[in-house]
């Protein structure tokens, strides 16, 4: 239905507060999410953070990067059954997390993402159009510049993406996304979207405009796969444009 979870995973900007005292674990598995690339890393660190939810079932740090980790494991898995069990165990750990803690945007923003993919991969009883709208519209009531802005994109991707019938809308998709970009110069899939949106409503100067931004972007390495994934699909949408 709606295909967020690219362009939730891939923005140009990770979020991690820094606390004085954090785990050990924690920091283990965030160095390893940071080796993502390698899909054994992915799951190390998920397994990590899994044990750490037993011992410390009330500690947000865990339970919200539990959310997000697991949400891009659900990516990577083809198997439709497995796939759903990954996203069912991110909103578990989200809805935790935010029992815990509601003020923060951290959680809120990954459980709205694996809503996303649970109805991107057709498993519709675990949640909603409006149970990603709620959540993107809280991180924004939070914190409307986090992930560069992202909360703003996934919003936009609801209206471009969805049957008018359900309330999807280009135009606003476009509003939106335009509100983000005060936050997102640097992210790459927020303009790639962007640009998709401005094609959708017959603005192909400025999409091409945004798709050419990207492409001129300077690769952050802790960012090159997530560059290259854009780049690759702005080149892509330049050409059917042209």
């Amino acid at each position: 239905m709606i295909h967020l979870l690219l362009a939730l995973s891939l923005v140009c900007c990770s979020w991690f507060p820094q606390l004085p005292e954090q785990d050990p674990k924690i920091v283990q598995a965030d160095k390893l999410f940071a080796g993502r690339d390698d899909i054994h890393n992915l799951g190390q660190a998920i397994a990590l953070l899994e044990d750490l939810a037993v011992r410390q079932p009330k500690n947000y740090e865990v339970l919200w990067r539990l959310c997000k980790y697991t949400y891009y494991l659900s990516d990577r898995e083809k198997d439709s059954t497995k796939k759903q069990k990954l996203l069912e165990s991110g909103i578990e750990a989200g809805k935790r997390a935010l029992e815990i803690d509601s003020s923060r945007p951290e959680a809120h923003f990954w459980l709205g993402a694996n809503y996303g993919g649970a109805l991107e991969s057709g498993s519709f009883g675990l949640a909603t159009l409006g149970d990603v709208r709620k959540e993107m519209e809280t991180v924004l009531k939070i914190d409307e510049g986090y992930q560069n802005g992202s909360a703003y994109m996934v919003l936009g991707l609801v209206d471009l993406k969805a049957p008018r019938i359900v309330g999807g809308d280009p135009q606003k998709a476009v509003a939106e996304m335009e509100k983000g970009l005060q936050f997102g110069q640097t992210n790459a899939f927020l303009r790639l979207h962007l640009g998709e949106a401005y094609q959708a409503v017959g603005r192909n100067g400025d999409a091409r405009e945004q798709l050419n931004a990207i492409l001129s972007m300077k690769p952050d390495p802790d960012y090159l796969p997530e560059l290259k994934e854009a780049q690759t699909q702005a080149q892509q949408l330049l050409t059917k444009i042209s």
